[in-house]
C-alpha cells in the first residue's frame, strides 16, 4: 500500500525537459498534440499524461543515393543532397499529419518523385554539363510546389556526384577533348589572321611613305640635292675623279692619300 502511494505521489510530481536552440518542443497530452509549439528553454510538464516531442527547425541535410532516368532512356547513378528545414510554427501540424519519421516518409519521397520527373526531360550528358545547375533548380522548384503549406522549406538541392554509364562517359570526354582542340585551332587561326593584318597594314604604311617621298622628289629638289653633293665632294681632301652630267655626281675613282 505504501509502495503504491509512493508511486502515485512521484507520478504527480512535475517533470521537466530542455528544448535546445534550433528545435521546438511539441507537447502530447493524452495522445493529443498541442497546437502551440514550445520555444527553446526549460519546460515543466506532468509526466503521466504528457510527453514532450522535439522537432529540429534548423537547416537539415539529407543525402540520397538515387538512379536518375534520362531523356534517352539511360540510368544515371547520382548522390544528391537536400537542404531543408521545418517551419517552427507548423511543427505540430507536421507531427500530426505525417509523424516523427517525416523526413523519409515525405521529404525524401517527394524528392525521388521530383528528381525522376525533372531528369526525364534532360539527356544524360546534361547532368555532366552546365545544365546541372538548371536541373538542381528545377527539382527544388517542383519539391517546393508539392510541399507548399505542409510546413517545409526546401533551401537547395545539390548534386554531389554523378556516375554516367561507362560508354557515355568516354564519349563525353572525347567530345570535350575535341571541342578544346577546336577552340585551340580557332585561336591559332585568329592569331594568324591578326598577324597577316598587321603585316598588310605595315606594308601599306611603307608603300604610302615611299609614295609621299617619291611625290616630293621634284626637279628643283633633285637639283638642290645634286648641288649639296657637289659641295660635299669639293670639301673632301682626297683626290677623286667625278663624272657628272651636271645634275648628279658619280664618283669613279679616288685616292685615299
Amino acid at each position: 500500500m505504501r509502495a503504491l502511494l509512493l508511486v502515485t505521489v512521484v507520478s504527480l510530481l512535475p517533470s521537466c525537459a530542455v528544448i535546445n536552440q534550433g528545435e521546438v518542443g511539441v507537447l502530447r497530452r493524452w495522445g493529443k498534440l498541442d497546437e502551440q509549439p514550445v520555444a527553446p528553454g526549460l519546460v515543466f510538464f506532468e509526466p503521466v499524461s504528457t510527453q514532450m516531442l522535439r522537432v529540429p527547425v534548423r537547416l537539415t541535410t539529407v543525402t540520397v543515393d538515387f538512379t536518375l532516368p534520362s531523356k534517352e532512356g539511360l540510368n544515371v547513378d547520382a548522390q544528391i543532397s537536400i537542404l531543408y528545414r521545418v517551419e517552427a510554427e507548423k511543427a505540430p501540424q507536421v507531427l500530426g499529419s505525417i509523424g516523427e519519421n517525416y523526413e523519409e516518409e515525405l521529404v525524401v519521397a517527394v524528392f525521388r518523385s521530383a528528381a525522376a520527373d525533372v531528369s526525364a526531360h534532360f539527356f544524360a550528358r546534361d547532368l555532366y554539363s552546365s545544365e546541372r545547375g538548371r536541373i538542381e533548380k528545377e527539382i527544388k522548384k517542383l519539391m517546393t510546389e508539392v510541399l507548399a503549406g505542409r510546413g517545409f522549406i526546401v533551401e537547395a538541392v545539390l548534386m554531389k556526384s554523378i556516375v554516367l554509364p561507362a560508354g557515355l562517359a568516354r564519349a563525353i570526354e572525347t567530345k570535350l577533348a575535341a571541342e578544346q582542340d577546336a577552340e585551340r585551332m580557332q585561336f591559332t587561326i585568329q592569331r594568324e589572321r591578326l598577324e597577316a593584318d598587321r603585316k598588310r597594314i605595315e606594308a601599306e604604311g611603307q608603300r604610302d611613305a615611299q609614295k609621299i617621298v617619291a611625290e616630293g622628289l621634284t626637279e628643283p629638289v633633285l637639283r638642290l640635292r645634286a648641288l649639296e653633293a657637289f659641295k660635299a665632294l669639293s670639301l673632301s681632301p682626297n683626290a677623286k675623279v667625278i663624272v657628272t652630267d651636271g645634275k648628279s655626281p658619280l664618283q669613279v675613282a679616288g685616292d685615299s692619300r
